[in-house]
């Protein structure tokens, strides 16, 4: 992450808080309603979107999540193509729209080193309906976000998704978390 909380986090419990979690549930909606254009506006212009492959190993390996791999790694330019793609014929994967609820949950929103960003740490329970032939999907995560006042808004400057499976269930990832 470009800013790195202080050696003792802290809490915000104030409306700056309130801010965040506000931010996240709307983002959520415009997710839902995939409004992704909007969503879109929302992002600063460095943003960093992540989802790591994460592995199952022993307690002692020191990690859990794969070097060098990601479902994601997106940069606003990446973005804003997955998003026109969705308006094309090509988008396949999309094609008929997946019914989507996010479902943001246990929101903690922590300083920075900049006066200007918050880390705001969430649990998110995606679910996923593709047409009448298919079982639903969850995708169940923490997103650790930075979140960046600009011009007096609050926008994504970065978000790493850490899921809790190491083999997801979904039979693609056609979707934002």
């Amino acid at each position: 992450m470009t800013a790195t909380i202080t050696s003792r986090p802290v809490l915000y419990t104030d409306e700056l808080h309130q801010q965040a979690a506000q931010w996240l549930t709307e983002e959520a909606y415009l997710l839902d309603q995939q409004l992704y254009a909007e969503w879109l506006e929302h992002m600063t212009s460095d943003v960093r979107y992540t989802m790591p492959v994460r592995v199952t190993t022993a307690k002692t390996a020191g990690f859990d999540t794969l070097a060098g791999m990601s479902h994601f790694d997106e940069d606003l330019y990446s973005l804003r193509k997955r998003v026109a793609r969705f308006a094309t014929e090509h988008a396949w994967t999309e094609d008929p729209p997946s019914r989507l609820r996010h479902f943001v949950t246990n929101v903690r929103t922590f300083r920075t080193e900049r006066d200007d960003e918050l880390r705001v740490e969430s649990y998110v329970l995606v679910f996923r309906s593709r047409g009448d032939v298919r079982e639903a999907n969850f995708l169940s995560a923490r997103r650790t976000d930075l979140l960046r006042r600009v011009d007096g808004e609050l926008k994504l400057a970065r978000r790493d998704i850490e899921v809790d499976e190491s083999v997801l269930r979904m039979q693609n990832l056609g979707i934002f978390v």
